[in-house]
């Protein structure tokens, strides 16, 4: 694999991906079909693999726990990279392709798919050959085939090994191809892969939140089958197998230690002789490093590994030998440099030698029960006394959405009942966590639900314990990624989960406001950048400095947002940052703020034009008259008529003067006609040539705006204007004089 990191464009794309593509499979998963989340997380995941967004194929390499592109990673990986990789090994899926155009439906099928169980998909082919029925050409997958692996790979097998680990856990039997019986009988006398073995298992039980039983089951098929593969391959080594399994359980927790101990009193299962065995053969060494592991372990509680030891070894004068090498051990360890470890080894050996007995704790009935069901264990998979009915009753209640549902109801309650202010502090991490979850999916509804009472707590009037709870909250949402995930759904939401997304934008304070600006500053799609700046609107004045701030961005299209935003707050205080862009490098940027100065309308926002059209390059007043020209409502007229009267029409400004008159008649606005008289009638003696140029423009825009009150100066200028005005009249008229 190269070392050379993802370039930063890759990197954004490959991330973009997987946060779209788990933000969808979470929606796909938890909401039922139809619900608002589920169109808003495959809304943004076809827009971020939409042709545009997308220009070439993403070809991933998945890894256990990585996905890398074209062999590369980013420099600074991502949580959804990991997460998404987890979900595609889990389905074997070795490398994923996906083409640019895939739509939501497609999309669908796909994070449905991914969302089974691996087993029952495994079950059906293989999610490969399943995914290539549906005739979806978007995404390619290619299945790891783990036989395969394995004759590549012969002395280490991870991969191999977590599946079939897996497959124990599930409760299914193993079926041994004959690379993977070969690998069981190496391992089967194999001390240290064993132990390996068996301390994976250990902890993938406890990770999965499998039960004690379900991991000692896991366990007993696990050894079962070595033993077997053994037995049938190598008879002549089942000593050497039976050791090596007596060394690699001594890893166990105390908890399967004591649920495999108990095995050897089963009388209705073939496990028992099988445990005895390989019990029996546990060194005072190999016990020794059990009790030394798991003494110095806080996490592990003591009166477990009591019963174990005493289960393990009742003899009370071994016991004591077994202790002073469980010490030597112990003191080898990082743990016997720490100060004061005599004393500590010392209490937790007398606790560990006196005789256990749960009798304080448990009734003698109870004890009875625990016994009984530690000798029969029942699976209960296996049990069908309930009608398929009642089971779905049942699975609607635990599932994943109704789950969700009273998780949020949990919270809400809690938030209204707890007046504690300690306790409502510890409320904040949980709160925080459920808000970005909702908002990362896009359940906007829910996410405004819970943030609704948050918000009133927030408020002066609130109790000081409920307010300093709650700005807690808002100050955590705001600097974490809330808004990034906000930001992701703005493209593909409808109005009305913007209105609510709007709502809880505002609702926050104004603490967002400058979160807003940022990404509004780097956002380069035009809806998600249309829809941050209607949300910095709703801010009102408070809003306003920011877009002061934006408008020093080195993208264009962000500046044009900041005179946007300068335009829609409005007031003559806009006009200095206004005049500011007017210079801008950008011609569409200038263009922009001479809408917004006109939209002002003021006096004032008449000369800020003027002296910009004075003091600017030839360059700069072209554009600012050319947008000025691309106005074609009333809001201009005012200005022309502006620059009429107040600028010189002779000298370097008279080209403006002259396009004011022209682009006033274009108007046809009867509110231009007293500034073109007064054009029509201005002029020099000593420059005729320039005087009758200008008369007739002037005439010419009376002709066009067409008004009676346009005529009505043109028929009076033909009759009584001077010789020149009445020229200009005539000419523009061109024999064609309106009926009286």
């Amino acid at each position: 694999m190269s070392t050379t990191p993802l370039a930063p464009e890759e990197a954004t794309r490959l991330t973009e991906f997987a946060r779209a593509c788990k933000a969808a499979a979470r929606s796909v998963m938890l909401y039922p079909e139809g619900h608002p989340a589920i169109a808003a997380g495959l809304g943004r995941i076809v827009q971020v693999t939409s042709p545009a967004s997308l220009p070439a194929p993403l070809r991933l390499t998945v890894l256990a726990d990585a996905l890398r592109l074209d062999g590369r990673e980013p420099s600074r990986p991502d949580g959804s990279l990991g997460e998404l990789a987890t979900l595609l090994h889990a389905h074997r899926v070795g490398e994923l392709t996906v083409h640019p155009g895939g739509d939501a439906d497609g999309w669908r099928r796909f994070l449905l798919l991914l969302g089974q169980p691996p087993d029952a998909i495994r079950a059906d082919g293989g999610i490969a050959r399943i995914w290539t029925t549906t005739g979806i050409a978007h995404v390619e997958l290619r299945e790891v085939d783990y036989t395969e692996v394995l004759r590549e790979r012969p002395g280490g097998l991870p991969a191999v090994w977590d599946d079939v680990i897996a497959n124990c856990l599930a409760g299914r039997p193993l079926e041994l191809s004959r690379d993977a019986m070969r690998a069981f009988l190496e391992a089967g006398v194999d001390t240290a892969r064993l132990t390996e073995i068996v301390a994976a298992l250990d902890a993938q039980a406890t990770a999965a939140g499998a039960s004690v039983g379900a991991g000692t089951a896991a366990l007993l098929t696990l050894v079962g089958g070595i033993a077997d593969v053994v037995e049938r391959q190598a008879p002549d080594r089942r000593e050497e197998m039976m050791r090596a399994m007596a060394a690699a359980v001594g890893q166990l927790s105390p908890e399967m230690m004591l649920a495999l101990l108990a095995e050897r009193h089963r009388e209705d299962g073939g496990t028992a002789g099988l445990v005895e065995a390989i019990v029996s053969r546990m060194s005072d060494e190999t016990i020794a490093r059990f009790v030394a592991h798991h003494a110095v372990d806080d996490r592990q509680p003591l009166d477990r590994l009591a019963e174990a030891f005493h289960a393990l070894v009742p003899d009370a004068d071994h016991q004591e030998r077994l202790l002073a090498l469980a010490h030597d051990e112990a003191a080898a360890s990082p743990f016997g440099s720490r100060e004061g470890f005599e004393d500590t080894w010392n209490e937790v050996a007398g606790r560990l030698i006196t005789s256990y007995s749960d009798e304080p704790y448990v009734s003698d009935d109870y004890a009875r029960e625990l016994s009984s069901a530690r000798g029969r264990a029942v699976t209960l998979e296996q049990v069908n006394e309930d009608p398929p009915e009642r089971i779905s009753t049942w699975l609607g209640t635990v599932a994943t959405s109704e789950l969700r549902r009273l998780d949020l109801a949990l919270m809400l309650n809690l938030m209204q009942l707890e007046d504690d202010a300690e306790r409502r502090m510890t409320l904040v991490r949980p709160l925080v966590a459920l808000l970005e979850d909702l908002l990362l999916v896009g359940d906007f509804e829910a996410a405004a639900d819970l943030a609704r009472p948050i918000v009133a707590d927030a408020r002066p009037q609130a109790p000081a314990s409920r307010r300093a709870a709650a700005t807690r909250v808002i100050d955590g949402l705001v600097a974490g990624p809330m808004l990034q995930h906000v930001v992701a759904h703005l493209a593909a939401i409808d109005d009305g989960q913007f209105e609510r997304v709007k709502t809880l934008c505002v609702s926050l304070g104004e603490g967002l406001i400058t979160p807003l600006a940022e990404a509004l500053s780097t956002e380069e799609r035009t809806r998600p950048r249309e829809r941050l700046t209607a949300i910095l609107l709703a801010f009102g004045a408070v809003g306003r400095r920011e877009a002061e701030r934006l408008k020093g961005s080195p993208n264009p299209a962000v500046r044009r947002t900041a005179v946007q935003l300068l335009r829609e707050f409005g007031g003559t205080e806009a006009l200095p940052e206004l005049v500011e862009l007017l210079s801008d490098r950008e011609p569409q940027v200038q263009r922009e703020a001479v809408r917004a100065i006109l939209n002002i309308g003021t006096e004032r926002a008449y000369e800020v034009l003027e002296q910009a059209l004075a003091r600017g390059t030839p360059q700069a007043r072209e554009t600012i008259m050319q947008a000025l020209g691309a106005v074609r409502d009333e809001r201009a007229s005012p200005l022309f008529a502006w620059v009429i009267r107040h600028v010189d029409h002779r000298g370097p400004l008279a080209t403006i003067y002259r396009q004011a008159v022209e682009l006033l008649g274009g108007l046809k606005d009867p509110a231009g006609v007293a500034a073109l008289r007064e054009a029509l009638y201005r002029g020099e003696w000593w420059a005729p040539r320039r005087t009758a140029h200008l008369r007739r423009a002037a005439a010419a825009a009376l002709a066009r705006v067409g008004t009676t009150e346009a005529t009505a100066v043109l028929d009076e200028a033909a009759r009584s204007g001077p010789r020149g005005v009445q020229t200009a009249v005539r000419s523009a008229w061109t024999g064609t004089r309106p009926a009286a």
